[in-house]
């Protein structure tokens, strides 16, 4: 026999009904959101007194439960509801949180300091730089990029001393979770925000300059296939993973039972035999494409960086006849059930005595009392009887195996105490199962008690007028901008440009008197990003993901580090944490309007005024999805177009292989500036990435004017204020 591992099946509740469904089914472990703060805001999640309830339930069934806080929380939502959310909860006794937002995470520990947070896969976690940083921010589980491959899954488990929680079954997203603004910018439905309108879904067209390039009988250009690692399941067990994690929140409870059922079994042949040796049943795979069928399955991102064969290019498949004696049998075996934990009992019946009862589930055991035994004028109290009455644990979570009966001859006791009895019993026992669960949330009160202010010292200065920065991607946009007075930093993207161009600029930079800050990749994959050696001539950096924050303790110092907007800082907290941690400036989120804005501040951020803002990261690449990626060559921009003929260029950055889509217009703050001074930005920065030389050069007069309080003279026909005015939910 194999020795067990600490494996863990975890399914997704959207539902009170799925979560007993999914424990009906095997599951170990579900995850759950509450009424606020879930990245899924349109499951059924249950109201605070049922997810109370839910607590409860899985613990009594020895079972564990995971909450979801992983969105993005504004300051009057950190500051005003979190910790009344979280405190009955807590004191509940919820095996953990899962958290993407960094204020959240600073909050709980100083807190709930016992209560232990899991980093949730919007945090982008690619890299053992990133493992390591979350662990030292006090991360007891990350739960690793979808994008991952199980080589880089092995790593993380072998250098880093934490529990890997993988996805394994489910939807997957075209854009890094956390990195999408997609459904934000088009619609006003933050996915950070747990509102996702899934946009990657529709039907798009690809563009290389005025031709179409894409198949129009295969228009879905961002629909992924759903996610089964079945048949990689022992590969990723052998490689460290603990927790194998099923998507479907927005599905049924139906759905849940079934697809747990499957990894319960496979999981638990796993343990027998180890992940060698055994093949999955294709009646298994059928069986779960009968539970959802997305136009087949993929293995994901286990084996392979991307691929078109992962794509369900011509939408969902013909709807598939119901089989409803499968869907009859999922409900009656998992659905409709009442799970029942078996106990045994000791009953005393003593004349004279109070009648004493004893239930144990095991190694847990109670003793209530009951009124005092009489002797029996007609009827005396039989073994059948009590047996009978004792074992009526109906509404309980208990069902009555042995029970040993004491019983002197000629006894008495009324039914009705017999009942009080037994409902004292099962009461006294699921309170002492319960009991090591539950937390004191101590004496904090009101949560966010304290009147934070950035820590950084530049974080405290104050400025007539921010400082204008300009990032540029190619040779020619930095020609625009170098050559204008009013930019006082440029920000090398190193997506593009190649080291030895990077220190050459950046000698121009300080040659003009400009500061030179290089931008790293907005996804940091080991082996794809080159040594931080090889990145010389620099002032400073700009910071794009959590894998990348290790990077300031091997660069040393002498060097400013700046948060990129990627690296949400929508709180107070949130900002406490990166200047804590040593980040010199953040940078303004794109999804806050400008009320939140000033409840949060500006004073030390940079705000991106300017430019067409990155609305999904994706290790997909569309060339390769249309049959057209060729390696070594210089690659055109492509533009895809929606149904209402919209038009989002895209960029490949083919040295760390992802795509990245733009905004159809770019963001045009100039007659806000006003506005944006008033909340004391340290800096405004514009962002280039399909302008050339001329478009720059005006883009950065006018905004020089604008700071002068001068008109800008110009502005873009097609153009957005994005979030400044509107906001989302």
């Amino acid at each position: 026999m194999r020795e067990k591992r600490n494996i863990e099946v975890l399914a997704p509740a959207g539902s009170f009904e799925s979560m007993k469904a999914a424990v009906n089914a095997g599951a170990d472990a579900v995850y759950m959101g509450g009424a606020k703060f879930g990245a899924r805001a349109y499951a059924k999640n249950p109201n605070q007194e049922k997810l109370l309830e839910a607590v409860d339930y899985v613990h009594l069934h020895g079972k564990k439960i995971y909450l979801t806080v992983n969105t993005l929380l504004k300051e009057r939502e950190l500051s005003g509801e979190l910790y009344d959310f979280l405190v009955p909860v807590y004191e509940a006794g919820v095996d953990a949180l899962i958290v993407q937002d960094f204020g959240v995470w600073q909050e709980v520990h100083r807190l709930f300091p016992d209560l232990k947070l899991h980093a949730s896969t919007q945090m982008t976690i690619t890299g053992v730089r990133g493992a390591k940083e979350l662990k030292r921010q006090g991360a007891s589980r990350i739960v690793t990029a979808r994008e991952l491959s199980l080589e880089e899954i092995r790593k993380i488990r072998e250098q880093v001393e934490i529990e890997i929680e993988t996805f394994v079954h489910g939807a997957l997203c075209y854009s890094y979770s956390g990195q999408c603004l997609f459904s934000s910018l088009a619609g006003g439905r933050s996915g950070n925000r747990g509102r996702c309108a899934q946009i990657c879904r529709l039907p798009y067209e690809a563009w290389e300059g005025e031709k179409p390039i894409s198949n129009v009988e295969e228009p879905y250009l961002m629909n992924l296939k759903d996610l089964c690692g079945l048949q990689s399941l022992g590969e990723l067990l052998d490689a460290g993973v603990c927790s194998l994690k099923i998507e479907g929140r927005m599905k049924n409870a139906r759905y849940t039972a079934g697809v747990v059922s499957i990894y319960r079994k496979y999981v638990d042949l796993y343990r027998k035999v180890g992940g060698k040796g055994w093949k999955i049943k294709s009646g298994d795979l059928d069986f779960l494409l009968e539970l959802f069928d997305r136009g087949g399955f993929s293995d994901g991102y286990f084996h392979e960086h991307n691929g078109r064969h992962m794509f369900s290019l011509s939408g969902k498949p013909v709807r598939r006849p119901v089989d409803k004696a499968l869907f009859e049998r999922l409900d009656k075996q998992y659905v409709e059930p009442e799970r029942k934990e078996k106990i045994k009992g000791n009953l005393k019946i003593t004349q004279d005595l109070p009648a004493k009862l004893f239930f144990s589930a095991g190694e847990t055991t109670v003793s209530v009392e009951g009124g005092i035994v009489l002797p029996a004028k007609n009827s005396p109290l039989t073994a059948e009887s009590l047996k009978k009455q004792i074992g009526k644990l109906g509404e309980t979570p208990f069902v009555l195996g042995d029970l040993d009966i004491e019983l002197s001859e000629h006894c008495f006791l009324p039914v009705g105490e017999l009942n009080e009895l037994r409902r004292k019993g099962a009461f006294a026992l699921q309170e002492e199962i319960l009991k090591p669960y539950r937390r004191q949330s101590g004496e904090v009160k009101g949560g966010y008690s304290r009147g934070k202010e950035a820590v950084s010292l530049k974080a405290q200065e104050k400025a007539s007028m921010p400082r204008l920065s300009v990032l540029v991607e190619e040779e020619s946009q930095f020609a625009g901008a170098v050559a204008e007075q009013a930019v006082g930093r440029i920000y090398l993207s190193t997506e593009i440009m190649e080291p030895a161009l990077l220190s050459k600029l950046a000698k121009k930079c300080k040659d003009v008197g400009k500061e030179c800050f290089f931008a790293l990749p907005r996804i940091w994959r080991e082996g794809r990003c080159l040594s931080m050696a090889e990145y010389s001539g620099a002032d400073g950096f700009l910071l794009r993901t959590v894998d990348e924050l290790p990077l300031m303790e091997e660069l040393g110092e002498g060097y400013e580090f700046v948060a990129d907007a990627s690296l949400y800082v929508f709180n107070k907290e949130a900002r406490e944490m990166l200047f804590k941690r040593g980040i010199t400036m953040d940078t303004a989120p794109f999804e806050l309007n400008e009320k939140e804005l000033r409840d949060r501040g500006l004073s030390g951020s940079e705000m991106v005024v300017y430019g067409r803002l990155p609305m999904m990261v994706s290790a997909q690449c569309i060339r390769k999805t249309v049959g057209m990626c060729q390696k070594g060559r210089k690659q055109e921009r492509l533009v895809l177009s929606d149904r209402k003929k919209m038009r989002f260029p895209v960029k490949s950055y083919c040295r760390f292989c992802y795509n990245v889509i733009y905004n159809s217009a770019p963001l045009w703050l100039a007659q806000e500036l006003s506005a944006v001074c008033a909340m004391n930005p340290q800096m405004v920065r514009l962002q280039f990435t399909t302008e050339g030389k001329e478009e720059v050069s005006l883009v950065a007069r006018a905004y020089a004017a604008a700071l002068k309080g001068e008109n800008p003279g110009r502005q873009p026909e097609n153009r957005t204020r994005g979030h400044f005015r509107r906001g989302v939910e």
